[in-house]
């Protein structure tokens, strides 16, 4: 594959088919997510990269929670992967991190039941990044938030930029009453 593929196709058929080929090249998938109250509207902002060639996506939602925003980043970033990958992903929510690591698989042993006896919170969003991670072999990293890392700062402003958008709609929409 040349890098003079479309910046939109990295993840396409293509590039997939040669990550496959490439077992030692490895897709690294940064994440933040942003909520202004929580709950209240939210950002969120994902890096993906393979080799030189790297994919900025984000999104919004009108009344959510910081954790939803982080968790939607992970599940927004691993749909942009078309093929079974090598994924190195990073985060700076301990929520997620821990959650998928740690809490997991004693909440699936639980059927679904946290340690205080209570439903688990965002379990659907839980699942759903169960099941995108499925063909993949993810190590999960934590990155401390707003320490100068890179990809995690890019990230962070990509979840903020989504959130103003989010109020600009909600200013629209409200106005519009």
């Amino acid at each position: 594959m040349s890098l003079a593929c479309k910046i939109d196709e990295v993840f396409s058929t293509c590039a997939v088919k040669k990550m496959a080929d490439e077992k030692t090249k490895i897709v690294e998938i940064f994440t933040d997510g942003a909520c202004s109250g929580n709950p209240g509207p939210g950002g969120y902002g994902s890096l993906l990269r393979y080799g030189e060639i790297t994919k900025e996506i984000s999104g919004y939602a009108l009344d959510t929670t910081n954790n939803r925003m982080e968790m939607m980043a992970v599940i927004e970033a691993l749909r942009q992967l078309k093929r079974s990958c090598r994924v190195n992903l990073y985060t700076d929510s301990k929520y997620l991190m821990k959650g998928m690591t740690e809490w997991v698989p004693r909440w699936i042993r639980r059927n679904w039941v946290n340690s205080k006896k209570r439903p688990v919170m965002n379990r659907d969003l839980w699942e759903k990044i169960l099941d995108l991670s499925k063909p993949h072999q993810i190590e999960w990293n934590w990155v401390k938030g707003h320490q100068g890392h890179p990809e995690n700062e890019r990230c962070d402003r990509l979840a903020r930029n989504a959130l103003m958008e989010c109020k600009k709609v909600c200013r629209h929409q409200h106005s519009a009453k």
